[in-house]
């Protein structure tokens, strides 16, 4: 029996990875030299189905290098800062 996309989304359940579109992708595309260009994994990321999911698996589990979710490694930490940040002003 095929699972639905919301099915495969779930958080503890990593299928989400089989709709991406970076599947089969040169990696190097992701994780590019430093100073290199991120132009072109960005522009998969941007009409992938799943970015976001693969963006809070990055920010969720510290990625410290490459595209993920459409996003660079100073994008993330900026988020986790915010995120950081809102949770002390609710605390």
């Amino acid at each position: 029996m095929h699972r639905s996309l919301i099915e495969a989304l779930a958080i503890d359940d990593l299928s989400w990875q089989d709709y991406a579109n970076c599947r089969g992708a040169d990696a190097d595309l992701f994780f590019p030299e430093r100073g290199a260009s991120t132009r072109k994994a960005k522009s998969i990321c941007g009409a992938c189905q799943v970015k976001y999911e693969c963006l809070e698996f990055a920010i969720i589990h510290s990625e410290k290098f490459g595209i993920w979710g459409g996003l660079s490694e100073r994008e993330r930490r900026r988020i986790r800062k915010e995120r950081a940040a809102q949770q002390r002003r609710v605390s």
